[in-house]
């Protein structure tokens, strides 16, 4: 991702971009690299960290993830879960073909907000 939508501010680790606008209500966590054993425990605490009542919507924005195993898939149902009981609309965007067929293997995409792109999952 080359920058964050107007009005919203960036921090960044080497694994994640996170924007966010407390104002709106809306979290991007956008992974910087492939979601495996050894990362999906950084993304299951960045999401956690910004999944609360105060966050309408977060966004886990997938387009620099070329690959992810069962440890991130598992991660994204956790936080689908968690996200229903704080109030939180999960949102995935950019989603890369390698990582599409992941959730249709195990049957999931029809159980997650699935969008093309980032503009997409700000729309209200």
């Amino acid at each position: 991702m080359d920058s964050a939508p107007k009005g919203y501010a960036m921090g960044e680790s080497d694994t994640f971009l996170i924007i966010s606008e407390p104002s709106t209500g809306v979290v991007v966590i956008a992974p910087t690299a492939d979601v495996d054993m050894s990362r999906s425990p950084m993304l299951r605490t960045a999401i956690q960290q910004h999944m609360k009542p105060s966050t309408e919507t977060l966004v886990v924005h997938l387009e620099d993830v070329g690959y992810m195993d069962s440890s991130g898939l598992a991660t994204l149902v956790e936080a689908m879960r968690t996200g229903k009981a704080t109030n939180t609309n999960l949102v995935l965007s950019a989603m890369g073909p390698k990582v599409l067929a992941i959730f249709e293997i195990a049957r999931l995409e029809s159980f997650f907000t699935i969008v093309a792109g980032i503009d997409e999952a700000l729309q209200p």
